[in-house]
């Protein structure tokens, strides 16, 4: 099992939950996705980061056939003009 952790701080971070729904709609449509749980942070400390997105995929090709699928794309879209920042953890 591969492992895929996302950190994403908005711009605005009323985008994240919609951001949340985005995400969690690829679940129907990528076939590549095992699991996936997206999270919104509650306590907004200063060094939080305003969504943890995880997914989980058979291996690494899997992950990138997820990456590369359309639907995720069209997401990424809407998402990277939207984030301030974005750290990822794959293993």
């Amino acid at each position: 099992m591969f492992t895929h952790v996302v950190l994403m701080k908005f711009a605005d971070a009323a985008d994240a939950a919609k951001a949340k729904s985005l995400l969690e709609g690829l679940t129907s449509t990528i076939d590549e996705i095992a699991t996936l749980t997206v999270a919104l942070d509650t306590l907004r400390t200063p060094v939080s980061y305003d969504l943890c997105m995880i997914s989980t995929h058979t291996d690494a090709d899997a992950l990138r056939a997820y990456q590369a699928h359309p639907a995720h794309l069209e997401v990424a879209g809407w998402l990277k003009p939207r984030l301030a920042a974005r750290v990822v953890v794959d293993y």
